[in-house]
């Protein structure tokens, strides 16, 4: 038995770093959260955060990842206002290839504000007596070698400066992460990277949904479609706490929406392919202005294909894979990573040789189901690369377009797919031979020809 004490740092205080410090919790003495910015008290912006003023969902693969981690948080936020929403039985969807039908439960969602999200989150953590938050701090940089990280220096408000002294370091500071700076630094080599920038951007307004529609409604989602060279253009509806709506319109290069107030509900009619989230808005009250982000770039650093890591450094979350929220697994592989985190240092424990790459490795599992799940759609944007899609990309895509259209009317097929989705499933389950035979034969029911809102959503949204 040693009587040494072990410390975890981790790197920023947004999910993923929350998350982090949970997952060491059990296997540390101390974890302490280093965070830029002052964390807000309960379910208000973040600085740091532009993209939480847009529609964020946890799909269910990213929820049960959560309630592992934090048990009984699920409930928590149910009790706070947030959602839950079975797919595909509570989702009127849009495809390129026609609308899907409502079909059986397979997976679901947990739609919420983003604030309310990590508010629970974060006050479920810091609950947590093993875990410091250090908050209005720089970090500086690593301390150690090219062969192991030993610490982090940080700076605080009044110009002083500090080192904390770590066993492991993770860096979840997000697309901001400086970690490749910080390895050439140590005399490193520059980590492989790759982005698909689709040129998406986003318009998003949070609206009081009419008095009968607060309750039970679907989302909507009138999604975008990159195949004909023209600029792909899309609408979500998400229902929120309080009784809100939370609308984002998105589109590529050439038909981005705009800032404007007046131009949201214009082009949510007659930019889409179907006026139905524009029909939705005629009777809700707009409660914001309109928020505007372009930065949806799907960026991937393969730190996991380094020929050298040093020991005692991570990385997770956006800092090692950003990609596009349209497709809202961001928040998921955070959790499915920190829980990758965590059972790889119970296996193995802090400070064995070795850890470091171990974890990257492991870390590098579901975020390439999320990397084909969202690159695989947005490398057909005009360019959203230097040199086009490449040959294994088009065929994989060719194979999911004809997996999407048997889904619109075979829901085993529909299902198939929406566990891969929401990441419940890997992507081999789709080309298991009843699926292939599946996609052969092509959907089993007519095309629906109108959104399949029932009467009593009609009604309830003043249609």
């Amino acid at each position: 038995m040693s009587d040494r004490t072990t410390t975890a740092v981790v790197l920023g205080g947004s999910l993923t770093g929350l998350l982090a410090a949970r997952a060491l919790a059990d296997h540390t003495d101390r974890v302490v959260v280093v965070e830029r910015d002052a964390l807000p008290d309960g379910p208000a912006p973040r600085k740091g955060l532009p993209q939480a003023r847009h529609v964020h969902q946890l799909w269910s693969g990213g929820a049960r990842a959560l309630e592992r981690l934090v048990p009984g948080v699920i409930g928590r936020l149910r009790a706070a206002g947030a959602g839950r929403l079975a797919v595909t039985t509570d989702m009127v969807a849009l495809s390129p290839y026609g609308w899907f039908r409502r079909w059986g439960e397979s997976a679901f969602m947990l739609p919420s504000s983003r604030d309310l999200l990590d508010a629970v989150v974060r006050a479920e953590v810091l609950a947590d007596g093993r875990i410091e938050l250090v908050e209005r701090a720089e970090v500086l940089g690593l301390t150690g070698t090219d062969a192991a990280v030993s610490g982090v220096r940080i700076g605080a408000d009044d110009g002083s400066e500090r080192t904390l002294t770590a066993d492991l370091v993770v860096d979840a500071t997000g697309r901001a992460s400086r970690t490749p700076r910080w390895l050439t630094s140590l005399g490193l080599p520059a980590p492989e990277r790759r982005e698909v920038n689709s040129g998406v951007a986003y318009a998003s307004r949070l609206f009081r949904a009419p008095d009968q529609a607060r309750d039970g409604f679907p989302i909507v989602h009138v999604q975008a479609d990159p195949r004909d060279g023209r600029p792909g253009r899309g609408g979500v509806l998400m229902p929120v706490e309080d009784g809100k709506w939370m609308v984002t319109l998105y589109g590529s290069r050439g038909g981005e929406p705009t800032s404007g107030e007046e131009d949201f509900a214009r082009y949510a009619r007659r930019e889409l392919s179907h006026p139905v989230v524009a029909d939705l808005l005629v009777n809700a009250e707009p409660l914001s202005e309109v928020a505007f982000t372009r930065t949806t770039a799907n960026r991937r650093w393969f730190y996991e294909r380094m020929p050298a890591w040093p020991d005692g450094f991570v990385v997770l979350g956006d800092a090692v894979c950003a990609l596009n929220p349209v497709y809202g697994h961001g928040m998921s592989v955070a959790a499915q990573s920190a829980v990758v985190l965590r059972d790889v240092v119970r296996r193995h424990g802090v400070g064995s040789p070795g850890l470091a790459r171990r974890i990257q490795k492991a870390v590098s599992r579901p975020v390439q189901a999320a990397w084909d799940l969202s690159t695989g759609v947005d490398v057909f944007y005009p360019g959203a690369t230097q040199g086009g899609p490449t040959l294994r990309e088009r065929v994989m895509a060719a194979y999911v377009r004809r997996l999407l259209h048997t889904a619109t009317g075979n829901g085993r097929i529909a299902r198939r797919v929406t566990d891969v989705t929401a990441l419940e499933r890997g992507p081999e389950v789709l080309v298991a031979p009843s699926v292939l035979l599946a996609a052969v034969v092509g959907p089993l029911k007519p095309a629906l020809d109108a959104p399949p809102l029932t009467a009593e959503e009609l009604k309830a949204a003043g249609l």
